[in-house]
């Protein structure tokens, strides 16, 4: 009996001690897994695909195929091709993706599931051929389902991060009370006693906050999450701009939800990428042939077509200057009379040198004088027409670039602009023959506010002048 007692004893023992490895084990797993502070890197990937499916909505198609294409600038200076245009906002599009799915693949590597951490082969595969093995594609409803889901998780994260800032806000106050010498001992502990109150209260929200934002969630529940968004968006992409429409998955009709938007959008003349929902089926040679032809690299021909022309001021790296300057630019013809010479001094020290000749040759023999009341109005119709299309682009080029810089990139974009509404696939020769024209109608009225100015300031001065005559006889 003494001998059973003991091997119990010992079996109990063992038993306990794997029980606790096991839990120690799944602890630090379960802390491993959880994302933690990249809750708010993941929060912008997010918003960033949220902002991608909203884009590619019934309303904002419609809006892309007769409204963002359609602008005068963009006609004027950029193409007058609608393909060509639509191919641009498809690209972006793809593009955009394309980094979100880039930062998603690192998240991937953290995964527990082996089929997350080859995200990023997957995802080529997809590209390329269409090729979905773990059916990660979405129906319309259930993609708009995890929208919203996103949705919240985005605004619990920011939440999130505001009252975190708060807490260590208080944390620092209730730091440098006590070194307050001067402060009244009463009143000290009172707003110590308050701050601590606050400091309880906001330590609890942050906590509340943590089980209930992306913090609290699993590198696996959130990779999973971001990677079928990520792989119904491309879907979804390449069904509303008609690529690869003759094989499509097999919840194609509900993704596309609207075909008759989705066919008015980009009718692709080469429907050649498959997609295939579900394990890889046997093929024939010639479809291998075929997907071999075509596996070339999509993300890497989607690159060559945003790529500007020689032409272009995006190529010209001269898209952001120029989009400056024509904001300057009108500042300036709105207020005439504010110019002045250091401000005039400072406009032609941004004038590249293409822009200084051409304005040269176009004031040259212009007369001294500006007093046409007639020919100024019709200066300031001239230039207000040509900033109606032209400042658009100026300020939409401006919003592109502070939207994707380093400091707003994990932060949900306010406008929804693109490349192609910008002044990065502007023809150079025609901008800058704008800019001309605005900086000779611009000199005129200058001079003419300055001349009126003159005149009015002398028949004061003679007036005044008369006056004193007057008095002192």
């Amino acid at each position: 009996m003494a001998l059973e007692t003991w091997l119990i004893k010992v079996k109990t023992a063992i038993s306990n001690g794997l029980d606790a490895v096991r839990t120690t084990t799944a602890t630090k797993m379960g802390k491993k897994s959880n994302v933690g502070v990249l809750a708010f890197e993941i929060a912008g990937l997010m918003s960033k695909l949220v902002q991608l499916w909203k884009s590619l909505s019934d309303k904002n198609l419609i809006r892309l195929r007769h409204e963002s294409i359609a602008l005068e600038g963009v006609r004027k200076i950029v193409s007058n091709d609608d393909a060509f245009l639509l191919s641009l906002a498809c690209a972006e599009m793809v593009e955009n993706l394309r980094l979100v799915a880039k930062s998603v693949s690192r998240l991937g590597r953290r995964c527990d599931d082996s089929g997350l951490r080859c995200f990023d082969r997957l995802f080529q595969e997809f590209a390329n051929s269409g090729h979905d093995p773990h059916c990660w594609v979405l129906p319309w409803k259930e993609m708009e389902a995890k929208q919203k889901k996103m949705d919240r998780y985005v605004t619990l994260t920011a939440s999130l991060h505001r009252e975190m800032d708060g807490l260590s806000d208080a944390e620092h106050s209730l730091r440098k009370v006590p070194q307050c010498s001067d402060m009244d001992p009463s009143i000290k502990e009172k707003k110590i006693v308050d701050l601590q109150q606050k400091l309880f209260w906001q330590r609890q929200e942050v906590k509340y906050l943590k089980d209930k934002s992306l913090w609290s969630r699993s590198f696996d529940t959130v990779t999973i999450l971001l990677v079928r968004s990520i792989f119904t968006v491309l879907a979804r992409i390449k069904l509303v701009f008609g690529i690869g429409q003759g094989c499509l998955p097999n919840n194609s009709s509900s993704l596309s939800r609207s075909l008759s938007v989705s066919a008015a959008i980009h009718p692709s003349e080469n429907p050649t990428c498959k997609f295939v929902s579900g394990p890889l089926m046997t093929t024939s040679k010639h479809d291998e042939k075929e997907n071999q032809d075509l596996s070339h690299g999509f993300f890497e021909a989607n690159t060559k077509v945003l790529k500007p022309a020689p032409s272009t001021l995006g190529a010209a790296a001269l898209s952001l200057h120029y989009a400056n300057l024509i904001i300057v630019i009108e500042k300036m013809i709105r207020s005439p009379q504010l110019v002045g010479v250091d401000a005039r001094d400072d406009l032609y020290g941004m004038l590249p040198t293409s822009i200084r000749l051409s304005l040269r040759a176009r004031l040259r023999g212009v007369g001294c004088w500006a007093s046409d009341p007639v020919l100024a109005g019709e200066w300031r119709d001239a230039l207000g027409k040509i900033l109606g299309w032209l400042s658009p682009l100026a300020h939409n080029m401006i919003k592109w670039q502070s939207e994707r810089s380093f400091e707003q990139q994990n932060l949900m974009p306010k406008t929804n602009v693109l490349l192609l509404q910008t002044l990065y696939f502007a023809n150079q020769s025609k901008t800058e023959a704008a800019i001309t024209e605005l900086l000779v109608g611009l000199n005129y009225i200058w001079r003419f506010e300055r001349e009126m100015n003159a005149m009015a300031l002398f028949e004061c001065s003679k007036l005044n002048g008369v006056a004193n005559l007057q008095s002192s006889s």
